[in-house]
């Protein structure tokens, strides 16, 4: 009866009686604001933290700059000084996150990802989206809400595109949902990389962009600053674009509930923080064979479902 309960005392038992510290290295993104994305999952982390300290769990938080991939390699080499037990990080940066990931695979360090996922890579789990389904189901929602022929832009918001993971598979997704279901190309599918948005500089970009584009139709930001195209809607009054964007930060649900964004994909990001630090937990205190991946949900965000979306 208690191996059906799957009853663990004498692990947990030894682990107080021990007093070992067992340390535990968080690698995630700077978030950008209060408000922004990265500070969720942190979240999740927290509360992981608050229920498991009791067992000599002790984390540490290392923040890299979402703009500077040489920021990520400098916060790794701090984690590898550590001599952790065991990390969670964001593989933000896919080149420097693949050579932080040898090292870590050479000394035996668990680690799961979270938010983005390398599947070439041995790691122990990874919690998070689908980010190609993402992209699909991103893909689907415009096909179904504008009229053919139609011009849809693809936008990413990042810098080194080619080296963020997450938001090429998103982009991928996209694109291939189009080839599939699309295949006499009635839509025009373009693709626009903005590396600085912050100084709204980008505007003047946008604008020519439309003017030889007027077809326009559709947007799809494949990521959390869907607010700032947002923005530039709204301050040039075009009002029969469909856009769509990720997550909810409050930015975002300022713009959906304006009518400016029609959709948000949400994925749950406090979720993903404290299912990874639980996942390390289960494997090293517990000694648990975990998954190796996890996915949250795909969730669908409009202005109808906003307030009662968890």
């Amino acid at each position: 009866m208690l191996e059906e309960m799957d009853y663990h005392p004498n692990i947990l038992a030894s682990t107080l009686a021990s007093k070992k510290i067992v340390s535990f290295a968080i690698l995630f993104p700077e978030p950008q604001s209060e408000e922004s994305y990265w500070n969720k999952p942190m979240n999740g982390v927290k509360k992981a933290f608050n229920e498991l300290q009791q067992y000599g769990i002790k984390i540490s938080v290392f923040r890299f700059s979402q703009a500077e991939p040489s920021s990520f390699a400098t916060e790794a080499q701090k984690v590898l000084e550590g001599n952790f037990d065991g990390v969670v990080l964001a593989p933000f940066f896919s080149r420097e996150s693949k050579t932080f990931i040898r090292e870590l695979s050479l000394r035996n360090i668990p680690f799961v990802f979270i938010d983005s996922n390398l599947k070439e890579c041995e790691k122990l789990s990874f919690v998070g989206q689908n980010s190609y389904q993402s992209g699909a189901l991103s893909a689907r929602l415009l096909d179904f809400s504008i009229p053919e022929p139609a011009s849809i832009l693809v936008l990413h918001f990042a810098k080194e595109m080619d080296n963020q993971n997450h938001l090429m598979q998103r982009e991928k997704g996209f694109y291939e949902y189009f080839e599939k279901n699309d295949p006499g190309k009635q839509n025009k599918l373009i693709t626009l990389e903005i590396e600085n948005p912050a100084d709204k500089s980008f505007f003047g970009t946008i604008d020519r962009l439309f003017a030889k584009n007027n077809n326009i139709r559709g947007i799809f930001v494949t990521n959390s600053q869907v607010y700032r195209i947002a923005e530039y809607l709204e301050q040039r009054n075009i009002k029969n674009i469909r856009l769509i964007g990720h997550d909810l930060i409050r930015e975002n649900a300022e713009y959906l509930k304006k009518g400016v964004v029609d959709f948000l994909i949400c994925q749950r990001p406090e979720e993903q923080g404290y299912q990874a630090v639980n996942t390390l937990f289960e494997h090293v205190i517990m000694k648990k064979q975990v998954q190796n991946e996890n996915f949250t949900s795909i969730d669908i965000v409009t202005k109808e479902n906003l307030d009662y979306y968890k």
